[in-house]
């Protein structure tokens, strides 16, 4: 269960907000996931909305290169809920199975094509040290324009935030979702912690 209460419907929101709501359906289809929470802060909710279009229809990187990056960062996040929706949207995107094992299961991206391989090294830093390596960083720059950088640095970086999100608040993946290694719900965290040693 979330720690909030899911808004799922326009009665759940003031009067003033029903647009917002009707927003979040235009692209999602239906109000779920991190959006149930963001519905909070409808404002907010709103201000945020245009960057999911952006990233989904607008983006000068590659469907497939920036699946890679969204991945990486909502894997390195253990961010379920996000890791399975994103999951559906690189599947549906032709992104090989190969490399959504690679990442759900953190390996080695030396087996990767040079671009993947180097979205993959590149992103991991940004979520680990906060600070990628000149080496990281120059590798996708030689081959991509500084929009491009801008870009998949972004697409990251809000995939991070909309797990800290899911995180935080404990949004279960979808049951038919891909899961990440040994998912547990917060609230079942605390209870295996609560629970006495056997006897």
């Amino acid at each position: 269960m979330p720690r909030l209460p899911a808004i799922t419907d326009k009665a759940d929101v003031p009067v003033e907000h029903h647009g917002v709501v009707d927003a979040v359906i235009k692209v999602f289809g239906t109000v779920r996931g991190p959006f149930s929470m963001f519905l909070h802060s409808p404002r907010l909710a709103e201000k945020l909305l245009p960057l999911v279009t952006f990233f989904r229809d607008d983006s000068r990187v590659d469907a497939k290169l920036r699946l890679i990056a969204i991945l990486t960062a909502v894997r390195e996040r253990d961010a379920a809920y996000p890791w399975a929706a994103q999951v559906n949207q690189a599947r549906r995107n032709g992104l090989r199975e190969e490399v959504i094992d690679l990442i759900r299961s953190k390996g080695d991206p030396r087996t990767l094509p040079d671009d993947e391989r180097d979205i993959v090294e590149y992103v991991r830093q940004l979520m680990r040290t906060n600070h990628p390596d000149t080496k990281a960083f120059e590798a996708l720059k030689a081959r991509h324009s500084p929009e491009w950088m801008v870009e998949i640095t972004t697409a990251a970086h809000y995939f991070a935030m909309i797990g800290g999100i899911a995180n935080a608040f404990d949004l279960a993946p979808p049951a038919e979702g891909d899961k990440l290694p040994a998912y547990t719900s917060f609230g079942s965290a605390l209870a295996t912690r609560a629970s006495p040693p056997p006897t």
